[in-house]
């Protein structure tokens, strides 16, 4: 991509190379970082016992992934011959080894946190994991009937000697090493699979029923089922002396793939990628570190496995099955229970009835979706209330003509699906885009593909060289005044298990435009190609790249000429290498950057005279953070202003929302898309939230120039602030005033300034200060209770006045800066039309007064 297609050139800033491999930081190692701040949340005394369970479950869950995809890859690459080097200056061979001397520590240390510090809290707490040593002889003998009668018919031991093959041993599955020996005096490997379909936490004491689950009055007294099995195999191995055993658990490569452009049928093709992974080579055992030598060089002979590739970890192995102990009726021991709740302009049905349109008939979703774009929120706005009602209501109005929707992923029981059906059921024309490549949802995606073409829909199977990730579906319907269309673009997939634990946005629009845009992508879904030209959306691969990149460098141009220019980001991840340098050109021209990604950085920020405009915040909290939120405040402040030689023509800020994260992976090679979001009460909303964000001093973490990262907290005893559990209060709080229509009231004191909406830049020119109606930094200050900023502040201040005396710019500006209530920034410079500029640097202020006062 040329500047000529961008339509900007570069900011090229001399002598400084930003090809430099020590400029950017490794995917992998990024992944692993987002990992510990995971952990963190295990380890964090401030949380809820139970709460810190779950999440020792979620990294267990997280690092599988992990292992499979990334190590599995670089495992290939290394077999492959493959030695390029990455952005960062390493080789497949490099990262492999650096990722797993990564992962062996924070294995251990999840091991030591269960062992060390929750165990003994659950048994505190009167919940007991206990060693099969610790039981009554009356326990043990209830154990062994149970093993007896509920878990022996369900084994099968598979030994391995001249007789018998080495067994095949399933993908992550638990199983028990057995040495034996027989009456001829050899040893003999056996291994012996956990059940999977038997409860791996067995209740013990009055509690336990015979099927080794617990009765209504609950038991909190478990063992292990393997400490079980291995208390018991003289049921199972009779006859033999049992020399030894170990727990071991197997992780394989889940890179399996196949061409797609030789493929004669997708769905034989998939059907193929799932049974090969099945396969796959072992990339990680993970195996009790006192097993028995001759164990674990069997394994290691047999799996052909490295020594780096074998994990001696003391404690449980997979820690998932800890869930169960969250489903306990214990709430002093969790987080204040959360229930989606609906969006206020989305009436419900028992609303509807109750308060019929003005023309005698009853609402619908479009009605309220003509009266205005719907921002929705989730999980703090409820997924069957919003997106599925919006699918159910197009499915049975008489009036909608047809119905289009991209499935990535979805529920195994989906509403969704059934929707579409009934859309077709009742003469809708209804196409439907599955993506059967989203990885280990393939086969709930075949089976819906099967489903939904069974009731005659049209389905698209995906985009040759493709995957579609959009999270887009189209209603068109007949109105009064023609034909209307209704979108649905978000940022999260239609699936409402995970739509109750995933932060994600989505705008509801009767925009003719993005309406039109959704007809053209759907229709390259079932058309020959990708449509090159959108009206409104961004899609990747033709588009989004592109204007982005035009964005980026549009604030840097803004900045070049004096003028205040900001970019604030939501992503998961930020992987792209020119996007990575776009960012850096911008922060070396002055714009003020502030990145909010929730995994994979390859971006440093805070390197002398590159990054230094630039912070790296990570939020991790009770939800996961998966929405994408892009700002970019496009002049807004300058154009509103009698103050800039050069005022911008327009100066609006630009905000998107949608599907794609900033990594190469959704730039080129997935359809992805994004919306511009124009409603002022939608900004606002969105303005909002990543003011909080940027506020949090709970669950956010700032990245330091090395990669490492640094927990916020409150300072000097300040209030606490968690910007998930706001969004939750404020949500409530929408739902219980009649006369608020937005998803959230928005009137959380929080800095104003952080990013500039339309309204705060008329307000700045009209009053001389910044203010949207939600809050400035002096209310801010009080709230949080902090002291409104004054200049003597400033002026006291002695670090601002030992570098330069009387010609130091903070010394001879003192009254047009202060330091601001932030965990983020250090300095605040007013700006001559009333706003802030907001710093992090001594040198940054020191620029800024001098461009505005000098």
């Amino acid at each position: 991509m040329t500047d000529d297609d961008i339509g900007l050139p570069a900011y090229d800033p001399s002598g400084v190379d930003l090809s430099d491999p020590d400029r950017y930081l490794n995917r992998e190692l990024s992944a692993l970082a987002f990992q510990r701040r995971v952990l963190h949340e295990a380890l964090d005394e401030r949380n809820p016992l139970l709460e810190r369970v779950r999440f020792l479950a979620i990294v267990t869950r997280n690092l599988d992934e992990f292992v499979m995809k990334r190590i599995g890859g670089l495992k290939q690459q290394i077999q492959a011959g493959i030695s390029e080097r990455t952005a960062d200056g390493r080789t497949p061979l490099e990262q492999w080894e650096e990722s797993h001397d990564t992962l062996a520590p924070m294995l251990a240390r999840q091991a030591d946190c269960y062992r060390e510090t929750l165990r003994p809290a659950l048994a505190e707490a009167g919940i007991e994991v206990l060693d099969y040593g610790a039981l009554r002889d009356e326990e043990r003998r209830d154990l062994r009937e149970y093993f007896e009668e509920s878990v022996l018919p369900t084994l099968t031991p598979l030994s391995f000697d001249p007789a018998h093959p080495f067994p095949f041993i399933s993908n992550r599955s638990l199983s028990l090493a057995v040495l034996t020996r027989p009456d001829d005096g050899e040893l003999t490997f056996t291994r012996v699979k956990i059940p999977p379909n038997r409860p791996r936490l067995v209740p013990v004491g009055e509690a336990a029923r015979g099927d080794g689950t617990a009765q209504a009055s609950g038991s909190q007294r478990y063992v292990l089922v393997e400490d079980v099995v291995r208390r018991n195999l003289d049921l199972l191995l009779p006859n033999v002396d049992i020399v030894d055993t170990a727990l071991f658990r197997l992780t394989r490569n889940a890179e399996v793939r196949r061409n797609e452009e030789v493929a004669e049928d997708l769905i034989d093709m998939i059907e193929d990628v799932l049974e090969q992974r099945r396969f796959a080579s072992v990339v990680r055992m993970e195996i009790e570190a006192d097993a028995h030598p001759r164990i674990r060089e069997t394994l290691r002979t047999q799996l052909d496995l490295d020594d780096r590739e074998i994990y001696d970890l003391d404690g449980p192995l997979d820690y998932r099955a800890f869930t169960t102990l969250t489903e306990l009726d214990r709430p002093e021991l969790k987080l204040e229970s959360w229930t989606p709740q609906p969006h206020p302009r989305l009436r419900d049905s028992d609303a509807r009835a109750l308060a019929p349109a003005e023309d005698g008939e009853s609402g619908t979703v479009f009605d309220d979706i003509d009266e205005g774009d719907i921002l929705l929120h989730h999980p703090y706005h409820d997924f069957g209330e919003t997106v599925q009602r919006f699918l159910t209501e197009a499915a049975n109005d008489p009036d909608v003509l047809a119905v289009k929707a991209a499935i990535y992923r979805t529920a195994s029981d989906s509403q969704v699906i059934q929707s579409l059906i009934e859309a077709a059921e009742n003469g809708k024309q209804v196409a439907v885009m599955v993506e059967l490549k989203a990885r280990f949802d393939e086969q709930n995606n075949l089976e819906w593909v099967r489903r939904l073409e069974e009731n005659g829909i049209h389905v698209a199977y995906g985009t040759i060289g493709l995957k579609t990730h959009t999270k887009t579906a189209l209603v068109v319907r007949d109105g009064d005044d023609g034909v209307n269309l209704y979108s649905h673009v978000g940022t999260g997939n239609y699936h409402s298990e995970t739509a109750k634990g995933y932060v994600d946005l989505g705008v509801l629009t009767a925009d003719r435009d993005i309406g039109q845009d959704l007809v053209t992508l759907f229709n390259s879904f079932t058309g020959p190609a990708l449509d090159e030209e959108f009206r409104k959306l961004l899609v990747s691969p033709v588009t989004m790249r592109r204007e982005l990149t035009r964005a980026i460098r549009r604030e840097a141009q803004h900045a070049q000429a004096g003028r205040p220019a900001r970019i604030v980001v939501k992503v998961n991840g930020l992987e792209d290498a020119d996007i990575v340098e776009e960012l850096y050109r911008a922060s070396m021209a002055g714009v003020d950057i502030d990145l909010v990604v929730r995994d994979i950085c390859r971006l440093r920020p805070g390197i002398e005279g590159v990054s230094e405009n630039v912070t790296v915040h990570s939020l991790v909290g009770r939800f996961l953070e998966h929405s994408r939120i892009f700002y970019f405040e496009n002049g807004a402040r300058a154009a509103r202003s009698a103050n800039y030689e050069d005022p911008p023509t327009g100066g609006e800020p630009e905000y998107y929302v949608g599907s794609a994260d900033w990594m190469t992976r959704n730039l080129d090679y997935r359809v992805e898309a994004v919306t511009p979001v124009e409603d002022p009460a939608l900004r606002r909303q969105l303005k909002f939230t990543l003011d909080l964000i940027l506020a949090d001093n709970r669950k956010r973490w700032v990245m330091n120039s090395d990669g490492s990262y640094d927990q916020q907290y409150p300072r000097d005893g300040r209030p606490v602030v968690n910007a998930q559990a706001i969004l939750m209060r404020e949500t409530l709080k929408a739902g219980r005033h009649e006369d608020v229509d937005a998803g959230l009231p928005a009137d959380y004191p929080v800095d104003s300034d952080i990013v500039v909406s339309v309204d705060s830049a008329s307000a700045a020119d009209r009053d001389g200060g910044a203010d949207d109606g939600a809050s400035t930094p002096a209310d801010t200050a009080s709230a949080t209770g902090g002291g409104t900023p004054s200049p003597t502040a400033a002026a006291s201040d002695p670090e601002a006045t030992t570098d330069g005396g009387a010609d130091d710019p903070l010394v001879r500006h003192a009254d047009h800066w202060y330091r601001p209530d932030s965990g983020t920034y250090d300095y605040a410079v007013r700006t001559p039309d009333g706003g802030r500029r907001y710093l992090k640097t001594r040198d940054g202020a020191v620029t800024a007064l001098r461009r505005f006062y000098d």
